[in-house]
């Protein structure tokens, strides 16, 4: 651990530029990220393993001496998640630090054949768990994006729409699940509180297929409609819609 710590400590300099000059395009990617924001992360990640390995040594990269690292590779690894990096560009981005790391090893403890391989060794297993944190990270934020993006769209596909004073307008386009009938509740809902609506036409003619579970939605938003003094017509039912209707039993009467 002494060994490591002060070869990567007396050549930091040289480590980094090595590290940035060797790097895969794919990792620097200019049109994403600028040369003075990837040294300045290059030089943070250098000086927060140096931090963790000095508070908690070299295989537990949970201790809480290896806090900030973790903190900096999450966030470096949420950064290039929304600014369009591929998982393998961000688990790349640490990776590529071994081989600066291993030439300063075997420049500095060449002629020591054992030390040399055990530091080696050692400095291998840290900067793979490093990058493990790093593509952990990067999924997450990838996740979390996803799922915002969804929402956004569920929104977005849901308008409601004041066709005259007291009169909504609600059309549905694709299937109606759980998730989506409650952005359309919502969204209808404070609409109707909003415009002190009466009515609110749903208009299904983009639903392709009407199942029990989609009455059951659409019956859930029309009785929450309807406690809050607006009443619901449904138009667009077409021809197919109207005899799975009729076959499954639905009742819409109301």
């Amino acid at each position: 651990m002494n060994d490591l710590v002060e070869i990567v400590s007396r050549n930091s300099e040289s480590i980094r530029k090595e590290w940035i000059a060797e790097m895969p395009d794919g990792v620097k990617r200019p049109d994403l990220m600028s040369k003075t924001e990837l040294d300045e992360q290059c030089r943070s990640v250098l000086d927060a393993i140096l931090a963790g390995i000095r508070n908690s040594g070299l295989t537990d990269t949970s201790a809480p001496g290896w806090e900030p690292a973790r903190e900096l590779l999450m966030e470096i690894s949420a950064s290039r998640a929304r600014q369009g990096f591929s998982p393998v560009d961000v688990a790349t981005f640490v990776l590529s630090l071994k081989q600066p790391i291993f030439s300063a090893v075997r420049n500095a403890l060449g002629k020591d054949q054992e030390k040399l391989f055990e530091t080696v060794w050692a400095a291998t297993e840290l900067i793979d768990r490093l990058a493990l944190i790093t593509t952990q990270s990067f999924m997450a934020a990838r996740e979390e994006l996803i799922v915002r993006q969804q929402q956004e769209l569920l929104e977005l596909s849901t308008p409601v729409v004041k066709l005259w004073d007291g009169i909504l307008a609600l059309p549905i386009i694709g299937t109606l699940d759980s998730a989506r009938t409650q952005v359309v509740m919502e969204s209808l809902l404070q609409t109707v509180v909003a415009t002190n609506s009466k009515f609110a036409i749903i208009d299904i003619t983009g639903v392709p297929t009407v199942d029990t579970l989609v009455a059951q939605h659409l019956l859930k938003t029309i009785t929450a409609a309807r406690l809050m003094g607006a009443e619901c017509i449904i138009s667009g039912v077409r021809p197919q819609i109207a005899q799975t209707i009729v076959h499954l039993g639905i009742n819409l009467e109301d």
